[in-house]
């Protein structure tokens, strides 16, 4: 079976291969082709891989390519992890957002915004090869904003794009292991979108195990969320909301803490790549151990802005080493060979959450097997839940039109109607400054 990675000169490559590496089944991944625009890249993380792979049997086999036509045919599954701009485009997203006073993060507010409107053009343009090239191929979706491109894609791919995100994964273990129950054999009630999600039970052997959760303080602020958030606003809620949520209800303080680092999350990644691959590219330098402590250096920090402002404290141990790489391979063992499961998945909305039409992409447990993806019915959200899932799935739609008609308009307004912009004048001087350090969006006019 053979699986092409679009972003294949990505540091986090180097995960879903150690994955693979572990996956001794029939029906496995034999062929793996990485793609990128960047040859100096590939060629680092070529050498990453070849040192993972050393001493193991069968492991399976990595070529890489700048040819995207190339790539794509023969795949029987395509994973996108595009980054467009690189990381000095998520720094200039984070700097230009944070001048107005407003969240600049790479998914959330105005950056996911900015983000966004440089990546769906680029994403539909892979979607069609792919339609074109590799009909029959599965595409997973880790391309960030995760369930925008996830939509946008699936407008020419239909249920045959599928995508993922590591977070509700963490935030279903996190719990299940506070309860002291099996992660692998929780159901997580999970709803919502790509990151603005919420926790609102956690069944084991059909006894929901979350309300137990809720009323004990001292359990609820043992683990990361709850210190986060605050056991108080969790009780009230009734639900474990997913990370992200902390840019939503602690908006001010989040600004603020991003407004008083020296470096941008960006900006701090950018040079820290930058370092690694640098040495990745010295012949006397280990790729692997260069990449393994860069990793480890990349997960301790992550949101630790957020962390700092709620007084949170550092990561756990458990929580440092991802997990949708795990995701992704669980979903290709499930369509390869039919092996059903439930994973909480980016897919078509059909009808399960009643506030947004069927084509809207949301992020809920899924039925997965050989024929692909599919929503399981749930609850409703709560009124609170359901405004802001609607009001944000309404700046994607917006985000799209102006992706597909070049309408600045549009660009605007899916800023301005964001939850976490204050300003219709905020929103137009937003578009300004990024069209001013983005040439990927001289095509709005």
């Amino acid at each position: 079976m053979r699986l092409t990675i679009l972003g294949g000169g990505g540091f986090r490559v180097p995960l879903v291969y150690g994955a693979l590496l572990g996956d001794r089944g029939t029906g496995r991944v034999t062929d793996v082709v990485l793609y990128d625009t960047d040859a100096a890249r590939l060629r680092a993380v070529t050498r990453v891989l070849g040192e993972q792979a050393a001493g193991v049997t069968d492991a399976p086999r990595v070529t890489a390519t700048t040819d995207l036509d190339e790539a794509l045919r023969g795949a029987d599954f395509v994973f996108s992890a595009i980054r467009v701009g690189g990381l000095k485009g998520r720094a200039e997203d984070e700097r230009v957002a944070l001048a107005e006073g407003v969240l600049g993060q790479e998914t959330v507010g105005a950056g996911g915004v900015a983000y966004g409107l440089r990546t769906v053009p680029v994403a539909v343009g892979i979607a069609r090869r792919i339609a074109r090239l590799a009909p029959g191929a599965w595409v997973i979706n880790f391309t960030n904003p995760a369930g925008l491109v996830t939509e946008a894609m699936s407008r020419h791919l239909g249920d045959r794009v599928i995508g993922i995100c590591d977070s509700p994964v963490g935030l279903g273990r996190r719990i299940a292991r506070v309860l002291g129950a099996d992660p692998r054999e929780a159901f997580v009630d999970y709803v919502g979108l790509n990151h603005l999600g919420w926790v609102r039970g956690l069944r084991v052997a059909g006894r929901d195990e979350l309300p137990r959760l809720l009323a004990d303080p001292a359990l609820l602020g043992s683990f990361e969320e709850g210190r986060l958030f605050g056991t108080d606003w969790l009780q009230s809620l009734g639900a474990i909301p997913n990370e992200y949520l902390h840019y939503y209800y602690f908006n001010r303080e989040t600004v603020r803490a991003y407004q008083d680092v020296e470096l941008t999350r960006g900006a701090f990644l950018s040079e820290q790549q930058a370092r690694f691959y640098a040495d990745a590219a010295d012949p006397g330098v280990s790729a692997l151990a260069a990449w393994d402590r860069t990793r480890a250096e990349r997960e301790a920090t992550y949101m630790a802005e957020n962390r700092e402002s709620a007084g949170a404290g550092e990561r756990e141990e458990e929580d440092l080493s991802g997990g949708y790489e795990q995701v992704a391979l669980a979903l290709m063992r499930a369509i390869s060979r039919d092996e059903r499961t439930t994973l909480i998945l980016n897919v078509r909305n059909r009808t399960t959450l009643s506030a947004l039409d069927a084509d809207a992409v949301v992020e809920v447990p899924c039925q997965v097997g050989a024929d692909g993806a599919h929503p399981l019915a749930t609850d409703p959200l709560p009124a609170h839940a359901t405004g802001l899932v609607c009001a944000v799935k309404a700046v994607e739609r917006e985000v799209l039109a102006a992706a597909g008609s070049g309408s600045r308009a549009s660009a605007v307004k899916a800023f301005a109607l964001h939850p976490l912009v204050d300003s219709v004048n905020v929103a137009r001087r937003l578009l300004d400054g990024y069209t001013a350090v983005h040439p990927e969006l001289a095509y709005l006019t």
